[in-house]
């Protein structure tokens, strides 16, 4: 029910301490119901209009809903006409800077609480030591810690602590990990969350085996605690033991959410894992599609990704077609799909789709150029990639990095353009990579430009590593064999021997 000031009792007498007292509880229902700015605006008046801009019940509750309605400046001024903020009010505006990108604030907020005398509570604490977690202000945590310890607030609060060990859990690469143990094994009562919040600082600093160990020991497991085994095993490339996980979950009878299927679908993508990905498909469509209850667009894309990665194109194009709202992640993916699986013609035409759109969240950035890009090369399609090439930075302000540069690199080689390749290379802005020279060297050895090769691979030898270097040797063999120069096969073949490089797997040395 949406809160209106023709709602509030007519003929109210706000000098009288009942009607007063009527009207503080009737405005303070408003403010419960409130739901636009606009009648937001209008309570707050009345409470100004009645005199009740110091009564701290009443003004911490228009805080609230300042701050619930992404009005933090609002709720700043508000606070800043108060003359003696009750402890509740001071942490209404602790909390919105807590939350903000203003996180710091909270820590000169509960210094200026402090030296005008309002007494911190439990609440408090735990707001400006999550503020201190997100603005990395270690240093102050610290300092608080002790005050917290000194005055009691530590003392079986287990919202303070949790808060505790989540500041000490997130301090850069993890090098806190013993203080959040410390507070975590001396606290006397734990929740869900605690826990949660030691294991994420241990997988957040890559021991695995400590946040497994704490994971086992839990006694109650959510699906947040499941979700982040999850997704960080799959995020450091464990992506076996991520879906081991995803399917203990299952037997266990905690029921995936969204975030956690996410986490599980990006896992098989990167192992291929069709019949499991499949399997994530059919449980989303029971669960969500058929229920009409709203998918996220990330599990969409993840489910795009997958099938991509599994070489289902046409299942990738369907989910990605039912979407009801896509973001560029959404196109993205596709287009890199189409790319990389040879429909280079289907990709441009999704991003021709896309371009004619004109949507926000359809504006195209360096990812998406690097997939149309991409199926330029793959399709030749020189003119095209030329002017996409241009149009990324003039067109959408996209300053091309070096992978972007290598596709049209890559472009002009195998079409044969190898003049204009390396003048191009003369024009990077940084320094070319080894994957662009090859790819001048895999356009060389199509177009048979055995001089240009040596050139190139010249440069190549001098600058990697020897095993790293064969390969492109090799390369440069295979140019030399195809226009008939034996002796310098045989010469590369000597160098090989030379830089003591090894034989890259998966090549023969006797067919050259």
């Amino acid at each position: 029910m949406t809160a209106k000031i023709s709602d509030l009792p007519a003929g109210a007498n706000p000098k009288t301490t009942s009607s007063s007292r009527a009207l503080q509880q009737h405005l303070f229902s408003l403010l419960s119901r409130c739901k636009h700015l606009q009648c937001l605006t209008q309570l707050h008046t009345q409470i100004v209009i009645n005199a009740y801009a110091q009564k701290s019940f009443i003004l911490a509750k228009l805080l609230s809903s300042y701050l619930d309605s992404g009005r933090l400046l609002s709720a700043v001024r508000v606070f800043g006409d108060l003359e003696a903020p009750s402890t509740t009010v001071w942490n209404q505006v602790i909390r919105g800077h807590a939350r903000s990108e203003t996180p710091y604030n909270s820590v000169r907020l509960f210094d200026q609480m402090v030296a005008r005398g309002a007494e911190p509570d439990g609440f408090t604490y735990s707001l400006v030591f999550s503020a201190c977690a997100k603005s990395g202000s270690l240093t102050e945590g610290e300092q608080l810690h002790g005050r917290a310890l000194s005055t009691g607030h530590c003392s079986n609060n287990v919202f303070v602590n949790t808060s505790l060990v989540n500041m000490y859990a997130t301090a850069s690469g993890g090098s806190r990990m013993d203080c959040a143990r410390q507070v975590f094994d001396e606290m006397g009562e734990r929740n869900v969350t605690t826990w949660t919040t030691l294991i994420a600082g241990y997988l957040r600093g890559g021991d695995f085996d400590s946040a497994s160990k704490v994971f086992d020991e839990m006694p109650e497991r959510n699906v947040v605690a499941w979700t982040a085994m999850i997704a960080a095993h799959a995020r450091s490339g464990k992506c076996k033991k991520a879906l081991c996980l995803f399917n203990e979950m299952r037997i266990a009878g905690v029921e995936p959410d969204q975030v956690a299927l996410v986490a599980a679908l990006s896992a098989c993508a990167e192992l291929r894992d069709l019949e499991q990905g499949k399997w994530i498909h059919s449980y989303v469509t029971a669960s969500f599609t058929a229920r009409n209850k709203p998918v996220l667009v990330s599990l969409n894309n993840s489910l795009i990704h997958m099938y991509a990665s599994c070489g289902m194109i046409e299942q990738a194009y369907e989910v990605f077609r039912w979407m009801p709202e896509r973001t560029i992640v959404s196109w993205t993916s596709l287009i890199v799909a189409f790319a990389k699986s040879g429909y280079a013609e289907q990709a441009l035409a999704v991003f021709h789709h896309m371009q004619n759109l004109g949507a926000r969240e359809a504006k195209p950035d360096g990812i998406t150029f690097l997939g149309v890009l991409c199926a330029c090369s793959r399709g030749g399609f020189v003119d095209e990639g030329r002017r996409f090439f241009k149009e990324m930075s003039s067109v959408y302000g996209v300053s091309p990095r070096v992978e972007h540069y290598g596709c049209v690199v890559d472009l002009c080689s195998r079409a044969g353009l190898l003049d204009e390749a390396t003048e191009l290379i003369k024009t990077m802005p940084m320094k070319p990579n080894e994957a662009i020279w090859g790819a001048v060297l895999g356009g060389c050895r199509i177009h048979r430009k055995a001089e240009l090769a040596s050139d190139v691979a010249r440069k190549l030898v001098g600058e990697l590593d020897p095993n790293r270097a064969a390969g492109y040797l090799l390369l440069l063999a295979h140019v030399y064999a195809t226009d008939g120069r034996w002796q310098d096969v045989a010469t590369v073949k000597q160098k090989l021997v030379e830089i003591g490089a090894s034989k890259p797997a998966g090549r023969s040395w006797i067919e050259v």
